[in-house]
């Protein structure tokens, strides 16, 4: 089983919601040919550094521009995975969505580690793990913090999940998570790691770049730099089949006597 995978690194500076969808469809005429699914940055569709828009932008999970990217989804037969404000109630998440070719919704991840700042004062923090099955391939959600905690990702792997999607908004004075802490999550688990950052500037806010996809070895597939652009690489089962018997990490931690 095996996917095509895009991956696409937006700027931070595009404005609003109908700003964002037109750059991604534009996006899409271009790349949806051989993509299956097109992974994008935390916050994609309403910006990230926005503390004081947060209120006034979230939305349902079904709202209006899960309606527009569903749309967009099924005019260019690709799946969608995007990050968002999500509202539910009074209650907002930082959430990833995941919008099939056919329009429909086929995951929702709420992020689950909240890091010190703005995040913490207006988001509330997811409490599962997000895992879905895609064109045979198992995949989870993380998103940005959450695979700086070995055991988010290493917890998604011991249920079988061979592909992570992290939508980021990585800022830039952390370079090491996309160079070195997402390469290391990919290689000690023997998954593919796809790490969609935003680039340049976003109300005061320099983002790292960076977005990378790195295979089930620990070694980069597709790495971009400081410019919007698109990544692809082939999500292929047996390359984590073949990583997880060369190396089997997954297997044998589990005789440490404090497992």
């Amino acid at each position: 089983m095996s996917f095509r995978l895009k991956l696409a690194q937006s700027s931070g500076a595009l404005s609003g919601v109908d700003e964002r969808l037109t750059w991604l469809e534009t996006q899409l005429q271009t790349h949806a040919h051989d993509c299956d699914l097109m992974l994008l940055p935390e916050g994609f569709s309403c910006g990230f550094h926005i503390p004081d828009q947060i209120a006034n932008v979230a939305e349902p999970m079904d709202g209006e521009t899960a309606q527009k990217t569903a749309t967009l989804a099924q005019k260019h037969n690709t799946a969608i995975l995007y990050g968002y404000a999500e509202r539910v109630d009074d209650t907002i998440y930082n959430s990833a969505q995941c919008i099939d070719a056919r329009g429909n919704s086929i995951a929702n991840h709420r992020k689950l580690m909240l890091p010190p700042g703005f995040e913490q004062e207006h988001y509330t923090a997811g409490k599962t793990a997000t895992i879905f099955d895609f064109m045979g391939i198992k995949c989870g959600i993380l998103i940005c913090y959450d695979i700086e905690f070995p055991e988010n990702t290493r917890h998604l792997a011991d249920h079988g999940v061979q592909c992570v999607l992290a939508p980021t908004a990585l800022g830039i004075d952390w370079g090491v998570v996309s160079e070195r802490t997402a390469p290391a999550r990919a290689f000690e688990n023997g998954i593919y790691m796809a790490y969609a950052n935003s680039c340049g500037t976003e109300n005061g806010a320099t983002y790292f770049g960076g977005s990378c996809i790195v295979g089930p070895n620990g070694q980069d597939i597709a790495r971009a730099v400081q410019e919007p652009v698109v990544l692809s690489a082939t999500i292929d089962e047996t390359t984590v089949t073949t990583a997880q018997t060369r190396l089997p990490y997954l297997t044998v931690r589990k005789t440490l006597p404090w497992m």
